[in-house]
């Protein structure tokens, strides 16, 4: 599994997503991923968000993801930047 993937997976899964995944080994990753559809929703259902775009491949060729999810409002208090966004 390349990272490439799973981001591509996260940003057609959820509407006007934006994700940076990184992950060197292949089975273990890390993304940061801003949605607005994040907005008003605990971090537990946003994770639940992001997995189901990536359905089966969780568990079996994604071992393990960590996640970091915010809406475009809280990257934007925060300074956090995501690949294709401002």
């Amino acid at each position: 599994m390349d990272p490439a993937r799973i981001k591509d997976l996260i940003e057609n899964g959820l509407v006007e997503a934006r994700a940076d995944v990184r992950g060197a080994d292949g089975v273990h990753f890390e993304a940061d991923v801003i949605c607005g559809a994040f907005a008003g929703k605990l971090p537990l259902a946003r994770h639940r968000m992001v997995y189901a775009t990536l359905g089966e491949l969780m568990g079996g060729e994604i071992h393990a993801l960590s996640l970091k999810t915010l809406t475009p409002e809280e990257a934007r208090e925060r300074g956090v930047a995501v690949a294709g966004q401002p």
